[in-house]
């Protein structure tokens, strides 16, 4: 099923990976009431559950607000029942130890109950809005747990032409950026429950604000009781890492990084926005 979006003027509001983030959730949440967006037209990229220190929590106002989510690996191990996290980090590397610590605590503290929600989200999600066709992913159009980083331009042309929508709306890798690929844009919202690596606390989502003749994407820093909840992770004690992360922005493994993201470590992100018009606009 394809939704329409068109009959509302107010944006779209796009966020990636809760992350058993309790306390940023609750902000993102808060921001799209003060923006006036409806949870009809909030988009959740998946990852609900992962590194903080209250999964069920997480997910059971996630499913309570009501928004569009789709899978993450993360609920689909859970749902599953699996071991691990699935997050495509390579052996014996800093990211795959750290899942030792997070990934069987979040498994623990999530509910039966939660883990049936999870195992119901559709692992895609399909809309138009003001002439332009978008499909939301968790990671990749090739893989859930696929890495896809701005830097990457040759990975997002492949990405891109498997499939014939305007934007491709995509999570996982935790760095906002939007890019344009030929006619198609490939638009990472960031995360709200881990920094973007750039030595901020803020965490990132995206908005998609309707134009006369397409759409305006952008994404937009967010703050919120960042020592709260590297407080509550610390009392937990699985995730001193990411606790630390919390406060100093900094990721505390840079494994997944590609050399040019690596090289953007601690250096504050400027928020993005691209106005795209629609096929037929531009034909006309």
């Amino acid at each position: 099923m394809i939704q329409n979006f068109d009959d509302d003027a107010r944006p779209v509001m796009v966020i990636g990976g809760p992350y058993s983030n309790l306390r940023a959730t609750v902000a993102a949440k808060a921001e799209a009431e003060r923006l006036g967006i409806p949870a009809e037209r909030v988009i959740c990229t998946g990852d609900v559950v992962a590194y903080c220190c209250e999964p069920d929590e997480t997910s059971r106002l996630i499913a309570e607000w009501g928004c569009h989510v789709i899978q993450g690996n993360c609920e689909q191990q859970i749902a599953a029942g699996a071991e691990d996290c699935a997050c495509n980090f390579e052996d014996g590397s800093a990211c795959a130890t750290l899942a030792k610590g997070w990934y069987p605590y979040a498994a623990a503290h999530t509910s039966d109950e939660m883990r049936r929600w999870m195992g119901q989200l559709p692992d895609t999600f399909r809309f138009t809005m003001g002439g332009l066709s978008y499909r939301v992913v968790h990671g990749a159009v090739s893989g859930v747990s696929d890495w896809v980083f701005g830097s990457d331009k040759e990975l997002i042309r492949q990405e891109c032409a498997l499939d014939s929508a305007d934007v491709i709306i995509a999570g996982h890798c935790g760095v906002p950026f939007i890019t344009r690929s030929g006619r198609q844009t490939w638009f990472n919202a960031g995360v709200v429950g881990m920094p973007a690596n750039d030595g901020t606390p803020d965490v990132w989502y995206g908005l998609i604000t309707p134009t006369v003749h397409g759409a305006v994407l952008s994404t937009h820093r967010l703050g919120y009781d960042h020592h709260g909840a590297a407080a509550a992770l610390r009392r937990s004690g699985h995730a001193n890492g990411y606790a630390r992360t919390l406060i100093t922005g900094l990721w505390p493994s840079l494994d997944v990084l590609p050399q040019r993201e690596r090289e953007q470590t601690g250096r504050r992100l400027r928020a993005a926005r691209l106005a795209l018009k629609s096929p037929s606009a531009m034909a006309a």
